[in-house]
């Protein structure tokens, strides 16, 4: 027997631009039908990203959503780069006049998301797996098991595997880095203030805080290694011998408790719509964890799908949805180059050779400079941050012009430039 439901907007997967864009658009009124493949359990202890950048902190408290994050979230405004025993502090927070991040467990904030879209009355449906969607260009049908789900408007945020892959095949823009990273949560003796990047000849490590005495491990191995191949004993001796002296200032890392693989890919898809069908998050693009992106880019989407939605709901004109894919494409764009930046500071090119040194130096004055106040140390502490703001224009000849140009958070027309426009809808 098939259920067959209708909703003003189907919104695919559960995860973090999903349950925001669901929240968002069922405070509004507008009717949501959210469905999800795995169980409810399984989506809430799912252990994902930890960083809110500053944006996304503000547009989430704005609406209402960051009760929990405001009550057991750390505010973090500066990190630490390691190189050659040197430890450099880049205050963010003062280089971007005040942006700072947010250390909040995604699955934390997934639990309040799925309470909250409940209480707006768009609770989602977990174990509801959508198969196809159809009649795009009309109003689209979700198909799943026994399920079928008539819509306006359909928003995907069902991952890199997506509907979209059967919508518009091989439009997807994809990179597979030379290297993989080791992921750990480890218990550390005590909080961790702030992330740290460790640059070696070995490889990259890093040591990035969690709430309490949690930490997020993590260490540069070669593509397509394997977790068991490593011991506990072996990941902290790897960790202790990258971060070098700076280890000793750094909270001792106890217990493993999880060990995975992230795999280093970017991918952009060419188009975030197709007809009436809206992607959002890793179905529109995936990022690798530099920078901690990925879930901040997601609720950048479903934000800026969520206004445009409401706004055709309410006038029926669409004029916000009508550059959708055009602004997702080009902050998808920024933000991996971005990511790649950084990526590249962090890690020693292949056949680096057997005396990296004159590279680590390299790094080591970069790193300087991103530390220091002034044109650069502003660009990298407004990306970094995650502030949706720009150093003043009428600030230092030399500024970039890509952060010059970018529009402040007003939520209105197409910004001044090549940046998107903000995200905040009104």
């Amino acid at each position: 027997m098939t259920l067959r439901l209708s909703a003003q907007v189907g919104v695919v997967g559960a995860g973090p631009a999903g349950l925001v864009a669901a929240c968002v658009l069922g405070a509004a009124g507008v009717d949501v039908c959210l469905l999800e493949k795995d169980s409810r359990r399984d989506v809430e202890e799912r252990a994902r990203a930890g960083l809110i950048e500053h944006r996304v902190a503000e547009y989430l408290e704005g609406r209402g959503l960051a009760d929990g994050m405001l009550a057991d979230g750390v505010r973090h405004a500066w990190c630490d780069m390691v190189c050659e025993g040197h430890r450099l502090r880049i205050d963010y927070g003062a280089l971007s006049g005040g942006a700072a991040h947010w250390v909040y467990p995604q699955q934390s904030l997934v639990r309040d998301l799925v309470a909250r879209a409940a209480a707006a009355g768009s609770p989602p449906r977990f174990g509801r797996r959508v198969r196809a969607v159809t009649d795009v260009d009309d109003r689209p049908r979700l198909l799943g098991d026994g399920l079928e789900v008539v819509c306006d408007y359909v928003l995907c945020c069902d991952g890199p595997h997506s509907l979209a892959d059967s919508l518009s095949p091989g439009t997807a823009r994809a990179f597979r880095y030379p290297y993989d990273w080791l992921t750990a949560l480890v218990a550390v003796d005590r909080p961790v203030e702030g992330v740290t990047y460790a640059v070696h000849a070995d490889g990259f490590a890093g040591l990035m805080p969690r709430t309490g005495h949690r930490a997020r491990l993590y260490l540069q191995v070669p593509c397509e290694d394997r977790a068991e191949r490593w011991t506990p004993d072996g990941i902290r001796a790897a960790f202790r011998a990258r971060a070098g002296a700076a280890a000793d200032g750094l909270p001792a890392v106890g217990e493993i408790l999880d060990v995975g693989m992230l795999r280093m890919r970017g991918m952009v898809r060419d188009r975030a719509r197709l007809g009436r069908v809206l992607l959002a998050g890793d179905a529109a693009h995936v990022l690798t964890p530099s920078g901690a992106k990925g879930l901040n880019l997601a609720v950048a989407d479903a934000a800026d799908a969520a206004r445009g939605l409401i706004s055709w709901f309410r006038d029926g004109t669409g004029a916000d949805l009508a550059g959708y894919a055009r602004r997702r494409a080009t902050e998808a764009w920024q933000v991996q180059e971005f990511a790649d930046r950084l990526l590249t500071l962090l890690h020693l090119p292949e056949g680096a050779g057997s005396d990296p040194r004159f590279l680590l130096r390299l790094r080591r004055e970069r790193m300087r400079h991103l530390g220091r106040p002034g044109p650069q140390g502003a660009e990298f502490a407004h990306w970094y941050a995650g502030s949706g703001r720009a150093p003043d224009p009428r600030g230092p000849v030399g500024v970039p012009a890509r952060m010059t140009d970018r529009a402040e958070l007003s939520g209105h027309g197409e910004g001044n430039g090549p940046h998107p426009p903000p995200f905040v809808p009104h």
